[in-house]
């Protein structure tokens, strides 16, 4: 049988800021945690993009994706004709990945804590562009050696419609609206579940602009 909802997006959003609450199994929401330091995060996501400009990839059957990505930390996570893999160079410069910054690994780690992660050290944080329109179809992240440690996605900029499903295409989605400073942290029975982003709504961010801006940390070796 499909998996069904926890909970709806009006629900969640009753609660607080930094109230965990789960909409999955060991799937948590932290509404607003990064709110404090989102100042600090912009500043970061803008030196990374200016070391390694975001690009739109292609998936291995040469399909551009919708979201333009760029990586820091000690591995980057790439699509190609080769696949999906992580390198320690950017492809596009030869050049290893920005370092990542220090605001980044502490408020991953903080928030992995927060959702029952201890002793999460992220060593590889995808920052995702997504301009109106851009969106993230269903997949599940894999390509990480150690699938024990979880998932900590950072939203920053313009409102999107987060999808989280269940162990296989076919389960029905729990849908969050996320916005600036959101938190949202999966793992343990979840960790390999689908999960995407609807189109992106037009809008404007005081500091962004009409963009949204997703940080997501991995443990990927």
């Amino acid at each position: 049988m499909p998996a069904r909802p926890l909970a709806d997006v009006q629900t969640l959003s009753l609660f607080g800021p930094e109230a965990p609450r789960a909409f999955g199994p060991g799937a948590v929401l932290l509404r607003g945690f990064a709110t404090p330091t989102s100042d600090a995060l912009m500043d970061a996501v803008e030196a990374v993009a200016a070391a390694a400009p975001p690009r739109r990839m292609s998936t291995p059957g040469g399909k551009p994706m919708s979201a333009a990505i760029t990586c820091c930390g000690a591995v980057g996570w790439v699509t190609d004709r080769k696949g999906y893999r992580y390198t320690d160079r950017d492809p596009s410069s030869g050049r290893p990945w920005p370092p990542m910054p220090a605001s980044f690994a502490d408020v991953a780690s903080r928030a992995a804590a927060h959702a029952g992660y201890v002793d999460f050290t992220p060593d590889a944080c995808l920052v995702n562009h997504y301009a109106p329109g851009a969106r993230m179809t269903l997949h599940r992240d894999e390509d990480e050696e150690d699938l024990d440690q979880p998932i900590v996605s950072i939203s920053l900029g313009l409102p999107a419609t987060f999808l989280f499903g269940g162990p296989t295409r076919r389960d029905r989605a729990v849908r969050l609206l996320l916005t600036h400073g959101d938190v949202v942290v999966w793992g343990g029975p979840s960790r390999l579940f689908y999960h995407g982003v609807l189109p992106v709504p037009e809008g404007r961010h005081p500091r962004l602009g009409p963009l949204r801006v997703n940080l997501t940390f991995r443990k990927a070796r």
